[in-house]
């Protein structure tokens, strides 16, 4: 390999990390580092910002990290070349989570152009959504997206059962918020007006009084914690609950969540494409019985793995993000 190849290659190895950080996390904690070395890319979960109360196994952090994987490989894609992954390629280094080699490949279809395209675009919306209803073709396109990466979108489709997902999020809602160390845990990474910090949920991610969706209710996290923080709420927004939905794979592994969260960042961006925004209520996953139940009787014994709701907005929060410099190594 030329010097010149190999410096095109570098150059596109540190895009796709750069887009990898614009994927979704719980609180957005962003938990990963990278490591760029020639064609190669280390993806490693970072142990500092594991949420050791709500997420002890790790399970929402791999999933994080699954999102930005995927935004690596897309981005890869978009540039002409074809991401060689291994996953959790050396079982003595369990942080390491995935290596990425930089291969030949060939002119990026119309597809992988249009998933690229909004690696910077999507949000993570905290709200309710307008009423316009999300089209029955697009919810189809979207199950194929999960589908392609081994993963199932179950969209709720009874009223019965997603009053039941909206009262154990409720419940699970309402137990943290007794929970001492819940609440100091969610207090790290909720950002005041003016912070200057780049990760974490900035005052303007979310409305100061948000109001009641219909015809279910989800319970939103308390990121003011009693703070007069937040937007206003737009009044053009009817407050419907979208489209509940939910993220489940077949096994329950570390290997499982990675997919999950690969899944995950391609159904969102395939979402954001055509103008759907998605809500995230993970609640009622962080209490081991609560998933359980969840499992048992709304997944077809399949494991959940994120709960959802989608649905079109007017205005979109905002959104930050680390400089590739603190997550680069």
């Amino acid at each position: 390999m030329n010097t010149r190849t190999s410096e095109r290659i570098e150059r596109a190895a540190k895009a796709a990390v750069e887009a990898a950080l614009w994927a979704p996390s719980i609180h957005n904690t962003q938990p990963w580092s990278f490591g760029v070395c020639g064609d190669e890319i280390c993806l490693r979960a970072d142990p500092e910002r594991k949420l050791r109360i709500s997420d002890p196994a790790g399970r929402q952090q791999t999933i994080g990290c699954g999102a930005a994987l995927f935004n690596v490989r897309v981005t890869l894609r978009a540039l002409g070349y074809e991401p060689e992954v291994r996953r959790f390629p050396d079982p003595e280094r369990p942080l390491l989570l995935a290596t990425v080699r930089v291969r030949p490949g060939r002119e990026p279809g119309e597809h992988v152009r249009l998933l690229n395209a909004e690696i910077d675009r999507r949000r993570t919306h905290r709200s309710g959504f307008t009423a316009l209803p999300v089209p029955d073709p697009l919810i189809d396109a979207l199950e194929a997206e999960v589908a392609a990466e081994g993963g199932r979108l179950a969209p709720i489709r009874t009223d019965a059962s997603a009053r039941v997902l909206a009262a154990l999020t409720a419940a699970a809602q309402e137990v943290q918020s007794q929970d001492r160390l819940f609440v100091l845990e969610l207090t790290r990474w909720a950002r005041p007006p003016g912070s200057s910090r780049r990760d974490g949920v900035p005052a303007a991610g979310y409305p100061a009084d948000p109001r009641r969706t219909h015809p279910q209710h989800f319970a939103q996290r308390d990121y003011a914690r009693g703070h007069e923080w937040g937007l206003a709420q737009d009044e053009r927004v009817s407050a419907s609950t979208g489209l509940v939905a939910l993220l489940t794979t077949a096994g329950d592994l570390r290997e499982d969540w990675l997919r999950a969260g690969e899944a995950l960042q391609r159904m969102l961006l395939h979402a954001s494409a055509y103008g759907v925004s998605v809500a995230f209520h993970t609640q009622a996953l962080e209490m081991p019985e609560l998933r359980e139940f969840i499992r048992t009787h709304l997944c077809s014994g399949e494991h959940p793995q994120m709960i959802m709701r989608l649905g079109f907005v007017i205005d979109e929060s905002e959104s930050m993000r680390r400089a590739p410099s603190d997550v680069l190594e």
